[in-house]
């Protein structure tokens, strides 16, 4: 159980990392003025589609760290 959840919070930390970089491009970069304006095509509610990606990854590598540290010992 705790390789499955190291092996998670790796691959959730370089995924929030990855969409962390692009949603702030996205948002902040020189291509900010290239993004579509809200409720364009390419994006969803009116942001783009990494943003959300971005909070999932944060709240799976929430998760991850939280079932690491107050996970007790397994039981056998």
């Amino acid at each position: 159980m705790r390789t499955a959840l190291w092996a998670l919070l790796v691959v959730t930390g370089a995924g929030a990392a990855f969409s962390g970089v692009l949603s702030y491009r996205e948002l902040f970069g020189s291509a900010a003025a290239a993004c579509p304006s809200p409720g364009a095509p390419g994006t969803v509610l009116g942001y783009p589609a990494c943003i959300y990606g971005f909070f999932v990854f944060l709240i799976a590598l929430a998760i991850s760290i939280s079932g690491l540290l107050f996970g007790g010992t397994p039981q056998r």
